[in-house]
């Protein structure tokens, strides 16, 4: 029996729109992960001190503040200080595409824009933890 795909789905910021990341996560128990879901304004500590509670495969932010420049990289740093460099750290929102490419080269795995099909995102994670699950 595989084991399951645990993935946090986090709102960061005062950023208050939520039903993208509520459809992420929808999608992604609908294919079978187990998620959990933060819940709206939550920070960069909360976010991460969560993914290591609950020991997650991965993050996935939905942000659509225009914060994504300090966010991610504040996640990204706080998992590795906690222990988790390991898990996987993605998202999505409004993210200009120069953004997109820097935050990649800080070690955000990757991103989605608006748009973005569900599935892309479950194909993504599938495919990245495949072999690990199987």
């Amino acid at each position: 029996m595989k084991r399951k795909i645990k993935v946090l789905i986090a709102k960061p910021g005062l950023d208050g729109h939520d039903r993208g990341a509520k459809v992420v996560a929808s999608a992604l128990r609908d294919a079978g992960m187990e998620v959990i879901y933060t819940g709206l304004h939550q920070t960069a500590e909360m976010i991460a001190e969560a993914a290591i509670q609950e020991d997650v495969d991965a993050v996935g932010l939905s942000i659509l503040s225009g914060a994504h420049m300090t966010i991610f990289p504040a996640v990204k740093a706080l998992l590795k200080e906690k222990g988790g460099e390991d898990i996987l750290l993605f998202g999505g929102g409004i993210i200009p595409a120069e953004d997109m490419k820097k935050l990649k080269e800080m070690g955000v795995n990757e991103l989605f824009g608006p748009g973005t099909s569900t599935r892309d995102i479950v194909n993504y994670l599938n495919s990245v933890f495949r072999a690990e699950t199987a």
